[in-house]
């Protein structure tokens, strides 16, 4: 059984029948970059990054966020200032009408915040 963030990423590789240009193709990141966390030489990658591999593996993001050690004190399971990271991360995948509608969605949570 996997117990490091590396084990656990090069299994989901593996069970997906991916090899590391096959995860660069479909994340940007680098196959020596992913080569380098499997291996454990990099041990916590940035949140971004966990974000697109929990995406393309199927994975729990935030068991990724502990074992990379960036689970810390949170009202939830993850650092809020991670998850933020992680949004903003993933913004870039969204059309134009997305951006538009989450856009809307976060002044309507800010008025909200505001008037409550």
């Amino acid at each position: 059984m996997p117990r490091s963030l590396g084990e656990v990423l090069a299994k989901a590789r593996t069970q997906a029948g991916m090899s590391l240009r096959d995860v660069e193709r479909e994340t940007g990141i680098q196959n020596a970059h992913l080569s380098q966390i499997e291996k454990g030489v990099i041990t916590k990658p940035a949140v971004g990054l966990l974000w697109s591999l929990a995406n393309v593996y199927n994975l729990d993001f935030s068991k990724l966020l502990q074992l990379a050690g960036r689970a810390g004190r949170t009202s939830g399971t993850a650092p809020v200032r991670s998850l933020v990271g992680a949004g903003l991360h993933t913004i870039q995948d969204l059309s134009p009408g997305e951006e538009q509608e989450l856009l809307a969605f976060l002044e309507d949570l800010r008025k909200r915040r505001t008037e409550g």
